[in-house]
Formats: C-alpha cells, structure tokens, sequence
C-alpha cells in the first residue's frame, strides 16, 4: 500500500514538472525566443531550435518526415539567398531538347521532362578594365548548382539599358550583400574578385578559369569547385591543378576569380524520392541485365548472369576503356587525373 502511494506522489510530482515546463515554454514562446539556461536548451523547443540553428549553420535542410519522400530528403540551405525571383532584362526562355542534337537524334540517353526554368545570363568573362561592381543580392539559380550573385556596375549612365547596368556573376563563398568587386591585374587578392593568372600568387584557390584569354571562364565552375595554382613559369604558362587531380597549363594571360565556389554542401544533397529526379529532367534508367539480348550485351540467360565484361548497348567496353582521343590539347596536360 504505501509503494504504492509513494508511485503515485511521485508520478504526480512528474506530471506537475511537465505542465510547469510547457507554461513556461508557452510563456517564452509568446516572446519569440526559446526558453535558454548557461547549459543550453531546457525544453523541447528549445532543443528543436537549437537542432534547426545547426542545420542552417552547416548549410544543409533536412525536412520533418511527414511523408516517404520527406523522410530521407536533405536540400541545401537557401535562408540567406533572395526570396523573388530573378532579373528579367538578365533572362532567357530555355527550351529542352531531350538529348537530341540538331538532327533530332539522342545523344544523351534518359533526358525528358524536368521543371520549367528560366536561364539566367551568367557574365563569365569579366575582361581587364571592368569597372568596379557591387553585390546587390545572391540568388539561387536552378540552371546550376553554384549560387549567383546580382551586381551592379559603377559608374554606368542611369539612363543605360538595365542589361548595361547590372550583371550576374557566379557567386564565390565569403561573398556577400554590399561588397565591392573588382577585376584587372591590380585588384585586390579577395575572394570574388578577377585577375590574370600572372598575378595571384602562387598556392591560391582559384575558380572559372579561362582556358583561352577573353572566352570566358571554363574551368572551376561548379558549386565548391576550384583550382589550385601551382607553379608560374617564365615561359608565359601557368600550372593549374584541377578538381580531378588533373594538372593542366594554361596561358598566364587568362583571367580566374580568386576562392572557392558557394554551396559547397552541394554534394550532399540527398534528393529523398525518385520523382525529385524527374523534376530535374531525368529519365529512369534501365539496367542491360534487365533486358532481353536483342536489346543489351547484358541481357537474356537463364537467371542472373553477364557473360562477358561490361559494355554499352552498342558494345564498346565501359571499364578501362580510354574516352579521350583529342591529341590536340595533350600538350598541355603535365599530369593525368588518371596518375594523379
């Protein structure tokens, strides 16, 4: 009798403890702010804010998981990026080709469908004399997994055609709202802003890089991508190493913007449903195992089986068969991502 006495005090005493921590939680709430001690969070509120603040912190978002696609989906983070939309005179419409060349035939496999986007008109080539720009606002565009970043020309005539006035530039990581950049051999070395190879120092991390001078930037142009330079030579090249390992010369007259591409958590993006797939223009894909023999290499037998080593639908062998056949430009490869 008197156990069972003292359980009901004491689950009595922790009831009271719930309904006192939700009053308090409901009174801190109305203020807007979590309910905080020296140790951290003492509510479920206050923990579940402290997870989201560490979510945004690490540039990842991951969704409660009210559905089945929901559960396993995880997005990069758009908190501080423009809520509109993008810069009309800076756009054009995007037509899909499905993977067909201009004689209607597909060329890349598994392309249809997908979203409907408006291209947005990135300025890779910033050329020596570019007048100084500043950042209105960072912008997320779906044509790429790089950030962009709207700016504004100084020094252009108000009366100037907007397309005149503003630009958009790919956004590098510590580039933000106000900040001024810069382009030509006496810029600053700062994250954003562009200069010829021949004057950034040796050891910088460099993105869209010219692979001839004033075509604009090839190299380096997806998110978290750069290049490291690595050695200057008297000969009028420069040495870059690449994402791939690959080192690679390129002409010391080109222009690369300093730093490192934004949204860096890119790569861990777990889209969570296979039709997130299909919203970005992708198309199931079938496996040659699958099929019958007219169709695939793979296909046929009875059961499980190959057969013979891995091949395209058209028979050419897909491991350790050599893609690259342009002599042209191995001159200038010193190292191989193969070797690297």
């Amino acid at each position: 009798m008197l156990r069972r006495l003292f359980g009901q005090a004491a689950s009595l005493r922790s009831a009271v403890a719930v309904v006192e921590e939700r009053l308090a939680c409901s009174s801190s709430s109305s203020s807007g702010r979590p309910l905080l001690d020296a140790q951290g969070p003492r509510t479920l509120w206050g923990q579940l804010q402290q997870r989201f603040a560490s979510s945004d912190a690490s540039g990842l978002k991951a969704y409660k998981p009210t559905t089945p696609g929901f559960r396993g989906r995880v997005i990069t983070s758009r908190k501080d990026l423009w809520k509109g939309g993008p810069f009309k005179p800076l756009t054009e419409g995007l037509a899909k080709s499905g993977g067909r060349n201009h004689h209607g035939v597909i060329t890349a496999r598994h392309r249809g469908g997908g979203h409907r986007k408006v291209y947005r008109l990135v300025d890779f080539a910033r050329p020596t004399g570019t007048k100084a720009t500043v950042v209105h606002r960072l912008e997320y565009d779906p044509n790429r997994s790089a950030h962009i970043a709207l700016v504004k020309h100084k020094g252009v005539e108000p009366t100037a055609a907007l397309r005149e006035q503003y630009s958009y530039f790919l956004a590098a990581q510590e580039v933000n709202e106000g900040d001024v950049l810069y382009s030509g051999p006496e810029a600053p070395i700062r994250p954003g802003n562009t200069l010829p190879l021949s004057a950034i120092p040796v050891g910088m991390a460099v993105h869209n890089v010219e692979l001839r001078p004033g075509a604009g930037g090839q190299l380096a142009r997806a998110a978290g991508a750069s290049c490291t330079l690595v050695k200057k030579g008297d000969d009028g090249y420069s040495v870059l190493k690449l994402p791939s390992g690959e080192q690679r010369m390129v002409l010391s007259r080109c222009m690369a913007t300093i730093g490192v591409l934004s949204n860096p958590q890119n790569k861990n993006v777990k889209l969570g449903k296979a039709g997130a797939t299909r919203w970005s223009g992708r198309r199931p894909r079938v496996r040659g195992i699958a099929m019958n023999p007219v169709d695939h290499p793979h296909g046929g037998g009875r059961g499980k089986s190959k057969g013979r080593i891995s091949q395209t639908p058209w028979g050419k062998p897909t491991k350790g068969y050599r893609t690259r056949n342009s002599k042209r430009t191995d001159w200038s490869i010193r190292v191989s991502r193969h070797k690297a």
